[in-house]
């Protein structure tokens, strides 16, 4: 079974937290100081790509990397942000930047966090969400080899606009915002990242130091490169990916982070074998989980939770969430599995099925224009077209068990709470109100009326009525 991470990759193979020596770990993850430039009274971070908000993955990527103590630095009055990261993250501690007074001053809100000592410290934005862990590894592995400062960097086409990483060999130097920088330190292609690795002994001493001397008068961490030269420690440069740094501060930027995780998640699967029929149609959730042998067929959506199992074929234009989907099953076209869809082995869900919180045991089928909410489906179970199960009162939902083997002929309705036996047969056009013991038939229908000419005068009288008015 395919499980992606929050970056569509597996879980770290070349570099990752257990390859490092035995070292805590503390995530900083800085939430506050958010613009509004997303023209959205929703927070930036609790903004979503892959089914995921941009927060929950950073905390992720921060777990994976070993961070096992987190911080988060949220704004003044963000109790959703700090919500959120307590229902994503319970063990996190959240502090409150009270003046946004720089990228430093941020850090040091979380002070209490860092004075518990922990051996390698990771500073992180809430809004990058395509960082990986095994990048992440990589700065926390820089410290264990005895920097006391490692900087993510990387080389973008256009380097205007972003601070220099000033290198003196293997070592940083320091980085330079592009309006300190010389002509000479502007030709420089390789930049400043934002995220930041601390070693936990000298974290406080050098955050401590860093002043606010600048046009701005705020703290900028990327000083701490310059106080750590001073005391003649080491500061590194790990260099990265673009897409791995890739911040988001509009809509526009929000769909362009989406557009990179969708490929990440697509060839990941691709690559482990699942067929993908039109790839750039496909949407899938940072969470989705893929068998072995899986088709997906053009313009699918999956939401969040969606786990399918070997050799299904989900056809197009169906949308799943929170569904479970069995081997060898047989989705849409135009299919909707709402959450709590378990679907067993061999399933058949067809075109303009509907299916919420309902369990479809091995080898039934509703092929066509039903709506299953609240059920058990029993195995070899028929749904005939237009089956719904009435399952809500105004107030209530009630359940309708559908026994194996059942048939339930088209047009009816199931009028919950309900219950059809082992192998019974319900007739077409039937209202279902009181159970059906196994194996009897039930039908309901009206004894039929025809009246010969009828139609004719009506329409007569009707068109009389109208010349006379």
């Amino acid at each position: 079974m395919l499980a992606f991470n929050q970056c569509g990759k597996r879980l770290m193979t070349r570099m990752n937290a257990s390859t490092l020596p035995q070292r805590s770990c503390l995530a900083i993850v800085l939430a506050a100081g958010e613009g509004t430039r997303m023209r959205s009274s929703t927070p930036k971070v609790l903004h979503a790509i892959g089914g995921r908000t941009l927060i929950a993955h950073v905390l992720s990527a921060a777990t994976e990397a070993g961070g096992a103590d987190i911080a988060v630095v949220v704004g003044p009055g963000r109790d959703d942000v700090a919500a959120a990261a307590h229902k994503l993250a319970p063990q996190a501690q959240v502090f409150e930047q009270t003046e946004r007074l720089g990228t430093a001053h941020a850090v040091l809100a979380a002070r209490k966090a860092i004075e518990a000592g922990a051996d390698d410290i990771l500073v992180m934005f809430a809004d990058t969400p395509l960082v990986r862990p095994e990048t992440l590894a990589q700065l926390r592995q820089a410290l264990a080899d005895g920097a006391a400062v490692a900087v993510l960097g990387f080389t973008p086409k256009d380097p205007s606009g972003y601070g220099r990483l000033v290198m003196d060999g293997k070592q940083l130097a320091a980085i330079v915002e592009e309006k300190d920088a010389t002509p000479d330190q502007r030709r420089i292609g390789f930049v400043n990242g934002g995220l930041m690795a601390l070693s936990g002994r000298h974290a406080l001493a050098l955050l401590d130091k860093i002043g606010n001397a600048n046009a701005k008068s705020e703290y900028y961490l990327t000083d701490a490169v310059a106080v750590a030269r001073d005391r003649g420690l080491i500061a590194v440069a790990i260099e990265t990916a673009e897409d791995d740094v890739r911040g988001i501060n509009t809509k526009a930027q929000l769909a362009e982070t989406e557009g990179v995780l969708q490929n990440r998640l697509r060839a990941q699967a691709m690559e482990a074998g699942v067929t993908l029929v039109a790839p750039e149609t496909v949407f899938l959730s940072s969470d989705t989980k893929l068998g072995r042998d899986v088709t997906i067929e053009p313009n699918v959506v999956f939401g969040p939770g969606v786990t399918v199992e070997d050799g299904a074929t989900i056809r197009s234009f169906s949308h799943l969430e929170g569904a479970h989907v069995g081997r060898g099953a047989r989705i849409g076209p135009f299919a909707r599995l709402r959450p709590g869809a378990k679907l067993g082995t061999d399933v058949h869900i067809g075109n303009f099925v509907e299916v919420k919180a309902s369990t479809i045991e091995d080898g039934a089928k509703a092929n066509h224009l039903a709506y299953i909410g609240d059920a058990r489906v029993g195995e070899g179970a028929n749904i005939g077209a237009g089956t719904i199960t009435c399952n809500y009162d105004g107030v209530d939902k009630h359940k309708t068990d559908i026994g194996k083997g059942a048939f339930i002929g088209t047009n009816s309705s199931l009028v919950a709470p309900v219950s059809i036996g082992d192998g019974a047969y319900i007739g077409s056009g039937s209202v279902v109100t009181k159970d059906v013991p196994g194996d009897a038939l039930m039908f309901e229908r009206a004894e039929p009326v025809t009246k010969p000419g009828w139609a004719a005068r009506f329409r007569a009288a009707k068109a009389a009525r109208k010349k006379k008015s």
